[in-house]
């Protein structure tokens, strides 16, 4: 994964982009942009809901051909085919798996601009309901003037209200940064 701050950040973000461009142009031309989306998309909530398959794409003690056994039997399992799985059959076979989840979200990205779909991430403390989650998708939508698609994060520690990153913008309105500022506050009176 890249962290900020690291030397390894812009490397892993600049590979992750080249082979989300190139699938994205592939997903193109055959008319399957949304496919291998959707493909992809299904594919990294099984990386994030498995820690052996993080362990599996992140670890360099796998060797190619376990790490491409594996890769083809989850893939034959979640029924993931065409461009989407020959892609992440390519990945694992370039040794790149570790980069699997950028490029995914890479892709995304890519998808989002040639729709003129803003993305944000939105965390909150708990899962919303529909109805907030709809009045949260109408008020950004408001402020980007565009559509805009939302991913949620749940982070308990927020203990209440929600952080908003869209574009280079970010709203921190939590329960615990204001409880922070408060501590900070009362810590120059004395």
């Amino acid at each position: 994964m890249a962290q900020s701050g690291s030397q390894e950040g812009p490397l892993l973000s600049g590979v992750a982009l080249r082979y989300a461009s190139g699938l994205f142009e592939l997903a193109r031309e055959a008319n399957a942009v949304d496919a291998v989306a959707g493909d992809l998309a299904r594919f990294g909530e099984l990386i994030r809901g498995s820690d052996d398959l993080q362990r599996l794409i992140q670890n360099p003690i796998f060797t190619v051909e376990e790490q491409s056994n594996a890769i083809g039997a989850i893939l034959d399992k979640a029924a993931i085919s065409g461009l989407a799985g020959n892609f992440i059959r390519l990945v694992a076979a370039k040794r790149r798996l570790f980069v699997l989840p950028d490029m995914i979200r890479a892709y995304q990205d890519l998808v989002s601009d040639a729709k003129g779909i803003v993305r944000a991430q939105v965390t909150l403390a708990e899962a919303p309901s529909d109805t907030v989650l709809n009045e949260i998708k109408a008020a950004l939508r408001d402020v980007a003037k565009a559509d805009v698609s939302v991913d949620v994060k749940i982070d308990p520690s927020l203990i209440g209200g929600l952080i908003v990153k869209m574009g280079s913008r970010m709203v921190d309105a939590s329960v615990r940064t204001k409880l922070n500022s408060i501590r900070l506050a009362m810590k120059e009176v004395h």
